[in-house]
């Protein structure tokens, strides 16, 4: 079996698929998602993103010093402290950048931790997943066609750096619905 399996991993390439393909993209969605990437580029770029991540790094409120993976999962998206996320001027840019293809944005800072979002995220932090990752080492990153856990809809995520300078200080994961992605 794990002949059959390396035989066609190195078939694949030969008849044709691409990457995108495998990710379960075709290729005018890969184009418009190859855009967005560009565009959250732009966003990550931004003073009050640039500002809210290195205020972020700065030090941590006691609350959020506090918080783990499952006090957050345990937390109401109504609780004041998951509110304040959304409540703020990197929360605020982000709610501007809001389309119907975009279903989740999140900035976090370089410790993985929250700064800002759109909806409360599944995880507190990212740090350890390449979502957070890769774009702390200032690469991009593209995820897989998957269901998202929160909206329950077909959708891939991105992910940026934010840099200050050309220094990586933190993530902006934008995720997009593919339908709604591939409609506009």
């Amino acid at each position: 079996m794990k002949h059959l399996i390396l035989s066609v991993l190195v078939t694949l390439p030969v008849i044709g698929l691409t990457v995108a393909q495998a990710q379960g993209l075709d290729a005018a969605a890969q184009a418009k998602l190859d855009l967005k990437m560009k565009a959250v580029q732009t966003w990550a770029a931004d003073a009050s993103i640039v500002s809210a991540v290195k205020a972020h790094n700065a030090g941590l409120s006691a609350e959020s010093a506090a918080m783990t993976q499952d006090k957050w999962k345990a937390a109401f998206v109504l609780d004041p402290f998951v509110r304040s996320f959304t409540k703020n001027p990197a929360a605020d840019f982000l709610k501007s950048k809001k389309t119907d293809a975009l279903s989740e944005v999140f900035l976090s800072g370089a410790d993985g931790t929250k700064v800002a979002f759109l909806g409360k995220t599944t995880y507190w932090s990212h740090k350890g997943k390449a979502k957070h990752d890769e774009p702390m080492a200032g690469k991009t990153w593209q995820g897989v066609v998957e269901v998202d856990e929160s909206s329950g809809q077909r959708a891939i995520q991105i992910a940026v750096p934010v840099l200050d300078g050309d220094k990586p200080i933190g993530s902006l994961v934008a995720g997009f619905n593919i339908t709604k992605l591939t409609a506009e």
